[in-house]
This record gives C-alpha cells, sequence and structure tokens, in this order.
C-alpha cells in the first residue's frame, strides 16, 4: 500500500496530492503532502476504534448471555469508541475519497475544471458545513462540560462532554484535509495550462 507522499506522484485528480502541474518543489502541494500524511497517521490510529468496537460489543454480548453479567460502562463503551471511530475518521474518510460523490460529469472535465469544482465546492459546501457544525458545536460541548454530563445511569461513563467533544475534533480533522483540497486546487489552477 502508497503511503500519500508516494501517491502525490501518482495522482490525476485536484483532490489528490498532484504535483504532475507543479512540480516537487511547490509549497502549496509540499503543505498539502503534509496535510495529507497528518490525516493519515491519524486515520491509521482511529481505525483500531473499530476493532475496539467489536471487542466491547462482543464482550459486553457474551458476558450478558453466557454469564448473565452486565455492565452498563461496558455498553456504553462500544457506543463511545464507534462514535469516536466515525467523527476522528472524518478527515481520513475524505482523504482516500470515501464519502458519497455523485459523479455524472466530474470525471469527464478536464483537471482545471475539476480543481474549480474542488476549490469552490470545498469553500461553499464543505466551509460552509463546517462552520455551521463549529458555532453550534461548541455551545453544545461547552454546556455539557459546565454540567459535567454524565451518563444517565449512575454505573455509566462519566464525562459526556468528552463523547460531545469528537464532533468539534471531526470539524478540526475534516478542516484539516479540506484545506489540503484547496491547496492542491490553487496549485494546479495556479500551474495547468488552460485548454485551448
Amino acid at each position: 500500500m502508497t503511503t500519500p507522499p508516494e501517491a502525490a506522484s501518482k495522482a490525476t485528480t485536484p483532490g489528490s496530492a498532484n504535483t504532475e502541474f507543479a512540480g516537487p518543489r511547490c509549497p502549496l502541494l509540499a503543505t498539502a503532502a503534509r496535510l495529507d500524511l497528518f490525516t493519515d497517521r491519524v486515520g491509521r490510529v482511529v481505525s483500531y476504534l473499530g476493532l475496539a468496537t467489536v471487542l466491547i460489543a462482543f464482550s459486553t454480548v457474551y458476558l450478558r448471555y453466557a454469564f448473565d453479567i452486565g455492565y452498563i460502562w461496558l455498553q456504553e463503551s462500544y457506543v463511545w469508541t464507534h462514535a469516536a471511530a466515525i467523527m476522528l475518521g472524518g478527515g481520513f474518510t475524505m482523504l482516500r475519497e470515501g464519502f458519497v460523490r455523485v459523479d455524472l460529469y466530474y470525471k469527464h472535465w478536464g483537471v482545471r475544471t475539476r480543481a474549480w469544482v474542488d476549490l469552490l465546492g470545498t469553500l461553499l459546501f464543505l466551509g460552509s458545513f463546517l462552520w455551521l457544525l463549529a458555532y453550534y458545536g461548541w455551545s453544545f460541548v461547552a454546556a455539557s462540560y459546565a454540567m459535567q454530563e454524565h451518563s444517565q445511569y449512575e454505573e455509566g461513563l462519566p464525562g459526556i462532554w468528552l463523547l460531545k467533544g469528537s464532533l468539534l475534533a471531526f470539524v478540526l480533522l475534516l478542516s484539516i484535509q479540506g484545506l489540503a483540497v484547496l491547496l492542491r486546487s490553487l496549485s494546479i489552477l495556479r500551474t495547468a495550462a488552460p485548454r485551448t
């Protein structure tokens, strides 16, 4: 499997680290490659939360049905690990182009047109979505922290604000990957020759 810096020289779309147009010394692409590497490393670490979710869920079910033992904190733990995997894996999913994309025209367009679509789509749609999520999510997390919110069950997990805080981590990590897409698109638009 190739790492983002190795994949950078092989990429052909504005949404990936493309060095074909600007060369290896382009500061925009170098920065985008560093952001990609950071996102890739975070994603690889976060992927272990999926395994943790499965193991905790298995343990919960096994203890309940084999030994008639149930722990509320254990049940809540696999919900937390699952939510954290989704929230903290958002940037990695974007890096790997794992989000649903309706691609009727995009693949047929030229490199500059795709760069414009990526640039404007990231600024207008992703940017506004993340801004709203951060704006309303901040008060959501702050209120939970202020009241030291905990599980509704006495034996449950404390610190619900940590779980809710993963929403802000999602915004941060997706913003980092969105910035990488912007930098690549700008690099392509600055250097790629327009169609004649």
